[in-house]
């Protein structure tokens, strides 16, 4: 496969994400993106190829064009060739709101295809491990993807602990309890993450309050040990509502599976012709308005969450919650949206 590198779109921590042209057409886009690393992030960007090849097609998961190697100025790179979505992704739409959210009916389409998309990830065997706005890409179309499985991970059965230490997978935020507690990743939490993801979608904001300055152990404290669950939206529809409730269930065998919140009333109902022109026109009016300069189709910086390997080593911890209680300091305030600078202990 041939293609040529263009305009620089976005930066992760160990990847970059740029425009790409294929020389010759045929089947692939006139337009994509490709994601980028050295030897550093190699291992993500196979394992992000391993698991949409074994996906298959699916219309809520961005597409994969393929996968090659390349010299530039003396440096190699890995390279994965990526559906472009010309619309960026819903982080990125909410950021120009300026702390506002959503209409709802949008919301319920957004989660609707989020939904749809974990079905076919959790049926085939895998926990996406990064659900978050930031990995949820808009198309001119209206089409709504789910992208960015470099983290995602083969399991078995609903919870799957890492039998290799203690592993941080996904955006502190957006983690589940049993994630924090017991280091478990499995399809349950990434039905919690979605959860959070509606909830930022709806109301602009993050379904954890933290305030500038306070100890940020104690957010993890909430999540993993307390009874305190992310605060649900009270301008939100008794619907929408009864559907987050059945989303941040602390017990992962009792919460409800992407399969059983897809018959939820909340997402359980398609809108009519005359909803779905107003859409497209406003889709339409919103790429009138931007620059000529694309849009990152990954919500750079912040889309990249944790690296899968790192050279950085640490002692290992019996939790997770021990590992943040060895960060905490009195002084700084970490940006919870973001775990770019967390790594894997083994």
């Amino acid at each position: 496969m041939e293609w040529v590198r263009g305009e620089t779109i976005g930066y992760g921590t160990f990847s970059t994400v740029s425009l790409a042209t294929p020389l010759n057409i045929g089947e692939l886009p006139a337009l994509m993106a490709v994601k980028s690393s050295d030897s550093y992030g190699a291992d993500a960007i196979a394992n992000e190829k391993s698991v949409l090849d074994s996906l298959g097609d699916c219309s809520e998961i961005v597409r994969c064009f393929g996968e090659d190697q390349t010299v530039e100025k003396g440096e190699k790179f890995y390279n994965l060739l990526l559906e472009y979505a010309s619309r960026g992704s819903l982080a990125t739409q909410l950021k120009k709101l300026n702390g506002e959210g959503l209409p709802e009916s949008t919301v319920r389409r957004h989660t609707g295809s989020v939904l749809r998309g974990l079905r076919h990830i959790h049926s085939n065997g895998f926990a996406h491990c990064d659900i978050k706005l930031g990995n949820i890409l808009l198309f001119g179309d209206g089409a709504v993807k789910i992208a960015d499985f470099g983290l995602a991970r083969r399991i078995n059965g609903e919870l799957t602990a890492s039998k290799e230490g203690v592993e941080i997978r996904g955006t502190p935020l957006n983690m589940a309890p049993e994630s924090v507690n017991d280091n478990e990743y499995g399809s349950a939490a990434d039905v919690w993450a979605l959860g959070c993801a509606v909830v930022e979608m709806f109301s602009g904001k993050t379904a954890w309050s933290v305030k500038e300055g306070s100890n940020y152990m104690s957010l993890l404290l909430r999540i993993g040990v307390g009874d305190e669950l992310p605060k649900i939206p009270e301008e939100l529809s008794e619907e929408g509502k009864d559907f987050l409730s059945k989303c941040f269930v602390k017990d992962p065998e009792k919460r409800w599976t992407a399969e059983m919140l897809l018959n939820h009333s909340f997402v359980a109902v398609d809108c009519d012709d005359g909803q779905k022109e107003e859409f497209f026109m406003k889709v339409k009016e919103e790429e009138e308005e931007v620059s000529t300069s694309p849009r990152c189709p990954f919500g750079f910086p912040d889309w990249e969450s944790v690296s899968l390997d790192s050279d950085t080593q640490y002692q290992p911890l019996d939790s997770p919650v021990e590992r943040f209680e060895s960060l905490v300091t009195e002084s700084m305030m970490p940006d919870w949206s973001v775990a770019g600078d967390w790594v894997n202990v083994r």
